[in-house]
């Protein structure tokens, strides 16, 4: 599994892995049933410490994102798809709000936004 983690970002290990493997089961990438490595290959893996790898899969459980079986490892819950929809709606909104700041700041009109949001929609 590819997970990348920084030495010189402010978070804590273990919620960089957190994140990565959230956004992965979110995304789709990680589907319902996936095995997840042990904690100790991950750990290894990454260079560090098994109690890292530990707390993170213990917080993904705790939030109900995976399922940990004592001597089989531990896999990708069955998705709450409306949590994770409204958890995407969520940051949807966080960013437009973003933009209609800014959008403010540079007296865009609102008609000017739904024709950029059409045209890069469009793009992709």
């Amino acid at each position: 599994m590819d997970i990348i983690i920084s030495n010189s970002s402010g978070k804590p290990i273990y919620d960089q892995i957190y994140t990565e493997i959230k956004s992965k089961i979110i995304s789709g990438e990680l589907k319902e049933g996936d095995a997840l490595p042990s904690m100790r290959l991950l750990a290894k893996e990454l260079r560090i410490s098994v109690i890292t790898t530990k707390r993170a899969y213990e917080e993904l459980e705790r939030d109900g994102f995976i399922t940990s079986i004592t001597g089989k490892g531990s896999f990708v819950s069955g998705k709450n798809t409306e949590f994770i929809r409204e958890e995407n709606l969520r940051k949807i909104e966080e960013h437009m709000q973003s933009i209609i700041e800014l959008s403010k700041g540079c007296n865009l009109s609102l008609q000017d936004l739904i024709e950029m949001i059409s045209i890069i929609y469009e793009e992709d």
